[in-house]
């Protein structure tokens, strides 16, 4: 077995960045016309970053649990917002950060399975609202302004509230607070930001950082639906009655560029509050000494197909996610990393990191060896795997699509965009390469070269030039199906750790 290159240094803190729905490609550093997110382009590009990283399903608590434990839904058992508390794990990430000896914290929007009884600190922010104990009056306002008169719907003006009412700023405060607390402690901290996800809203002035006249171009808009399917149509209808639900004396055809418009400005909102961080731990001394992981739970549709929020299928906008690494021992990296990676392997990497025994049943592997080494990338990264949906049998428009019947996963709301529709049926996609597959319940594929077909919208799957890679992302597809049934309750014995690095060929030999 190969040498497998270890870290030059262990940070002694470590602190995971978690955006809410915020989209991979709209970044300067991906080529978007936009700069966005200046900071982080600039953290990025100073460490390791990947521009194919992906969520393992492109739902939040899902993908949350994914993150916490290493573990794919078909392992987790969590397919929908509402089921996190049913995941089935061994140990999640704070358990593994309490038993290394650090101060753990959650602060901001957890919506998983942790509970304050397994973080030191937990200062949540609920979707929708703040901790109740500590918010101010201004604060509350914000809160029912959000809730009520918003309703998940956009911000036609500049958000009525100063910056200090974001989630993403009380967040950073609430760090601030936590920190300052701490003696000589080694801590991991989980900051999460509700942001960018809906309502698109924000103040100035990044309401007017960027105009919706001048916006770049998507790559689909609205007349490619009929391509992708009804699940597709579906949720651009659901959209627009909720849009003319919540502002009915607005003009459609502004709607959908101000959303855009205020998701990028909520993009450059987030990037000052990283800042903002950054420069708390410099205050405290520990930024030297401290690991910074920033990522997302998964993307957004941010106007392509005619689309905002997520919904159905597998597409880049929803599955690939911002991933990056800085801090003490990380390799630079100031181009994109060419390994295929995934969010379930946070878990195997940290462990790996603070030396810390990977739990049973994880499924992740662990990325450590890229981290210390620029050129490293194993045939353990040639690939990456997704999922979606709830499933039993998809539903069509022969199943009365109609507003009333547009059951949602649980929010009382009949425009919710995770929906019967939607998230009925199964998924799967594996990323290799300039190639994606996509192979469904009912026996569908759909093979894509997101190189040069990024909107997916060009079927290559039937292709007779094609044929070769078809086989062999099928293969692979049912090697990953196969790879994420969950191997618990098991003997430890019998466990092969992620970390462990091998070099098995593609056929499986050890």
């Amino acid at each position: 077995m190969a040498d497998t290159p270890r870290m030059a240094a262990t940070p002694e803190n470590i602190v995971v960045i978690m955006t809410d729905q915020q989209r991979a490609d709209i970044s300067a550093r991906e080529g978007f016309d936009l700069d966005t997110t200046p900071f982080l382009d600039e953290m990025a590009t100073g460490g390791t970053w990947f521009d194919r990283a992906y969520t393992s399903t492109p739902v939040c608590a899902p993908a949350r649990e994914s993150f916490l434990t290493g573990r794919f839904p078909n392992a987790t058992g969590v397919w929908a917002n509402q089921t996190a508390d049913k995941a089935r794990i061994d140990a999640d990430l704070f358990d593994v950060m309490t038993a290394a000896g650090f101060e753990t914290a959650m602060i901001g929007k957890s919506h998983s399975h942790l509970t304050a009884d397994r973080v030191d600190h937990r200062s949540p922010l609920p979707q929708r609202s703040g901790h109740e104990a500590n918010r101010t009056d201004e604060e509350r306002a914000f809160d029912r302004w959000q809730s009520e008169e918003l309703d998940n719907g956009p911000a036609l003006e500049p958000t009525p509230f100063p910056i200090e009412c974001q989630h993403a700023y009380r967040a950073i405060s609430a760090a601030r607070e936590w920190l300052r607390s701490l003696q000589d402690d080694r801590f991991f901290l989980w900051l999460s930001f509700l942001e960018p996800h809906n309502p698109y809203q924000v103040p100035e002035p990044y309401f007017s950082t960027f105009p919706p006249d001048e916006l770049p171009p998507v790559r689909a808009g609205p007349d490619a639906l009929s391509e992708k399917g009804f699940d597709w149509e579906w949720t651009r209808h659901v959209c627009e009655e909720r849009i003319r639900d919540t502002h009915p004396r607005a003009d459609w055809d502004e709607q959908p560029p101000r959303m855009r418009a205020n998701y990028f400005g909520m993009l450059r909102m987030i990037d000052d509050q990283v800042r903002r961080f950054i420069d708390l731990l410099e205050e405290e001394g520990r930024q030297e000494e401290t690991l910074i992981v920033f990522l997302s739970d998964h993307g957004d549709f941010a106007g392509e197909y005619g689309l905002m929020r997520k919904g159905p299928g597998l597409p880049e906008a929803l599955t690939r996610i911002p991933l990056q690494f800085s801090g003490p021992g990380i390799a630079s990296h100031s181009g994109p990393h060419p390994a295929h990676v995934s969010i379930v392997d946070l878990l195997p990497t940290l462990c790996d990191l603070v030396g810390a025994p990977i739990p049973d049943g994880v499924q992740g592997r662990s990325l450590q060896p890229v981290l210390a080494e620029a050129d490293h990338a194993g045939i353990e990264f040639d690939s990456v795997y997704a999922e979606h949906g709830i499933g039993g049998v998809p539903f069509t428009e022969d199943n009365d699509p109609t507003i009333e019947n547009n059951h949602s996963e649980g929010y009382g709301h009949p425009y919710d965009e995770l929906n019967s529709y939607s998230q009925s049926g199964r998924r799967c996609m594996v990323r290799s390469g300039d190639w994606k597959l996509v192979f469904d319940s009912e026996g569908e594929g759909r093979l894509y070269n997101v190189q040069s077909d990024p909107a997916e919208l060009n079927d290559r799957y039937e292709d007779p030039e094609c044929i070769d890679i078809r086989q062999q992302l099928l293969k692979e597809t049912l090697r990953r199906r196969l790879e994420t049934q969950d191997p618990l309750p098991c003997s430890p014995a019998f466990v092969t750790k992620s970390s462990q690095s091998d070099d098995r060929t593609r056929d499986g030999d050890p």
